[in-house]
């Protein structure tokens, strides 16, 4: 479970910091305001690029805290910079740092509830992993990725991948 769970986030939290990292590079050097990259969408019903690193380190810690059995930390959710994401994705990384595979293994039948969307769902630890927290992870970060490249961010699958 650990395996499984804690280094593909980390690798993919680290490949978020690095793209938010070029995006603001990219700002900076075409001189566009930030804020036009901070807040775009894809689409007009989907929430803007602030929303999906929010959402994607939201996944990351509550996936480590619910298969450890631990509480999970609570953010403010006020990023408005490049600068706070890119903490917000550091401060995730160091939590999850904190957790080790004595605290995950064995906890595929973990009991795991969560509220979302205004509903309760309920979760044997791996139906959990594997059918939601990963998932949810990964489609946040990866539209983060589309809505920067969309919006002419330099970045690539490598950048998405990252480094093994």
């Amino acid at each position: 479970m650990y395996s499984a769970s804690i280094p593909a986030l980390k690798r993919s939290l680290n490949s978020l910091l690095a793209i938010l990292g070029k995006a603001e590079e990219h700002a900076k050097t075409r001189k566009i305001d930030p804020g036009v990259l901070l807040g775009a969408r894809l689409y007009p019903d989907m929430l803007p690029l602030i929303k999906q690193v929010q959402i994607a380190t939201d996944n990351a810690k509550g996936c480590a805290a619910r298969l450890s059995g631990r509480e999970i930390p609570k953010y403010e959710d006020n990023e408005t910079s490049f600068a706070e994401l890119a903490a917000r994705v550091a401060k995730t990384i160091a939590f999850l740092d904190t957790v080790g595979p004595e605290q995950i293994d064995g906890s595929e039948e973990r009991d795991i509830t969560l509220q979302a969307g205004g509903h309760t769902h309920e979760f044997k630890g791996l139906p959990y992993l594997t059918g939601w927290a990963l998932p949810n992870f990964f489609f946040h970060v990866a539209t983060a990725y589309a809505i920067l490249r969309h919006n002419g961010v330099e970045i690539s699958k490598k950048d998405f991948l990252g480094t093994p």
